[in-house]
Order: C-alpha cells, then structure tokens, then sequence
C-alpha cells in the first residue's frame, strides 16, 4: 500500500504543485495545500486507489482546501514591511508575459480561476470540470466566458501601459 502510494505521488507531484500554484498564485500556499491534500490522500487511499480517476480526487481536494484556507480570518489581511516589487520595465518578455498571466489570473475570482486552471491548464472537458467543481456544465462555460473575457482585458490593458 505505501509503496503504491509512494509511487502515484512522485509520479505527479510537480503536476499538483502546478495545478495549486495556478489556483492560488503563491508557491509557499501552494506546497501548504498539496501536503494537505497528500495528508487526506493517504488516509483514504485504499479507497481512493480503486477509483477510475484519483488524479481527479487529487484536484478536487486540493481546491478545496484552497477555499478552506481562504474562509480563514488571518487570510484576509495582508500586512507588509514594505512595499511588494514590481516587474522591471524591459526584463525578458516571457517572463513578463509569465508575470501578467499569474497577476490576470490572481485577479479572477476563485470559481473563475479554478474554471480556467481546470480547462486549460489541466485540459479537462466541460464536462469533467464541472464534475470537480460540483456544479452544472453551463455554469462552467458561462464562467469560462467570463474568466476569459476578464484575462482579455486584463492582459490588454497591461499590453497598453507597456507598449
């Protein structure tokens, strides 16, 4: 059992901490919530090694706590020493691209951003992303249209203010 355990998360680990880094936009909060979802993985993994899809499971408990985290009260506040840096102007154009898509994606509400993350990061159909998110497939694609629509902009706008 530990070893079949042993063996699905080296396997996938990196794909989690992507997955959760894109949901939350922090890697330190990111690690925090894949050892999370690792933790409650274990305890059922009997259960969950006999699914047709534990990777699925995997994502759903990993956005889950993800929206347990934020529900916290010392979450909602953000206290710094100093000021956060900001991109430099002219740095590599991936890396600013890189840069833009996280903070577009950070400004998406939760449900939109798990939407895209699940879509197009993870390439899961409409279908099963609303399976993992517990709601209906018009609800995906009309959160799908939306998140996207906000990235255009988003992105557009920062296209603006750099060009």
């Amino acid at each position: 059992m530990a070893d079949d355990f042993r063996e699905y998360v080296s396997a996938r680990m990196d794909g989690f901490r992507r997955t959760a880094y894109l949901l939350c936009g922090d890697w330190h909060l990111a690690d925090d919530l894949v050892s999370t979802a690792l933790f409650k993985l274990l305890k059922h993994w009997r259960r969950v090694a006999a699914m047709d899809d534990p990777d699925a499971y995997v994502r759903r408990v990993i956005l889950r706590c993800l929206l347990d985290e934020r529900r916290r009260p010392w979450r909602r506040e953000a206290a710094w020493e100093w000021p956060p840096d900001r991109p430099v102007a002219g740095a590599d154009q991936p890396v600013t691209d890189r840069v833009a898509l996280t903070a577009a994606l950070a400004a998406l509400p939760p449900r939109q951003r798990a939407v895209v993350v699940l879509r197009f990061f993870n390439d899961l159909s409409v279908e099963q992303t609303a399976a993992e998110l517990g709601c209906t497939a018009g609800t995906v694609k009309s959160q799908t249209a939306r998140a996207l629509a906000s990235l255009r902009t988003v992105i557009s706008e920062e296209a603006i203010h750099r060009g």
